[in-house]
């Protein structure tokens, strides 16, 4: 009898202990804390150019910046994306040119400034003007652009900056706007092949026949560029006379 009451005991207490467990409340489940997706870092997209100078600020140039009207073009004698050498002796050979120093084919104002003047390149034409354009870009950088945009005229690489100095167009790119563009995704150094941070300030020169400036215009704010149509406007009745 003494076995048999003893596991009569010990299922009595298992019993107790069950009920005891089943009263008490059980632990609130705690959720696991989700880890959210770290997103990878994405370059922000640089602001679309939407700015035109007044017809009042056509044809200036801010102080100390440019070939005065009246004064020699310097020499241009650069590459193309080909390899070949173009100089603008050549060119006024055979008619004025308009002298178009951009920043690069990275910046998206000069890319919208240089697909205006590719569409409008029959009309300077009908004026006897040639285009071409001049940046710190390497010569495969530069074909890249040219084949984006279809470019009808030179684009020449100048990537030591040398004929930007000669014609007063050099921006010194500072510590603070070299790492905002890296922000964008742009890497100056790579464009260029330098690590002298100099880029061009928008510009255009109208050079005659005889190597003299007939017509300038830069400006400091590389947002604000005349239209084609402002341009063509300006040159005419230069043209003309």
């Amino acid at each position: 009898m003494r076995p048999i009451l003893g596991v009569l005991v010990g299922l009595a207490c298992s019993a107790a202990s069950f009920a005891s467990a089943q009263d008490s409340p059980a632990p609130e489940p705690t959720a696991k804390p989700t880890a959210k997706p770290t997103a990878k870092p994405t370059a922000k997209p640089m602001a679309k150019p939407t700015a035109a100078p007044a017809p009042a600020g056509l044809g200036t140039l801010p102080p100390g910046v440019g070939v005065e009207v009246g004064q020699p073009a310097p020499p241009i004698d650069l590459p193309d994306p080909d390899g070949k050498r173009v100089t603008l002796a050549a060119l006024l050979a055979k008619g004025p040119t308009l002298v178009v120093f951009y920043r690069g084919g990275w910046c998206p104002y000069c890319n919208f400034q240089i697909r205006k003047l590719s569409t409008h390149a029959a009309d300077f034409a009908k004026l006897g003007v040639q285009v071409v354009a001049v940046s710190v870009d390497r010569p495969d950088k530069e074909a890249v652009t040219r084949a984006a945009w279809e470019i009808p005229f030179p684009v020449l690489s100048d990537p030591e900056a040398a004929v930007h100095a000669a014609w007063r167009v050099v921006h010194q790119v500072g510590a603070a706007e070299a790492a905002k563009l890296k922000g964008f995704g742009i890497d100056i150094e790579a464009a260029s092949g330098q690590t002298h941070h100099k880029i061009a300030i928008p510009s255009m020169f109208l050079v005659d026949g005889e190597g003299k400036v007939r017509w300038a215009h830069a400006d400091t704010d590389y947002k604000t560029r005349p239209t084609v149509e402002q341009v063509l406007d300006a040159l005419r009745p230069i043209l003309a006379r």
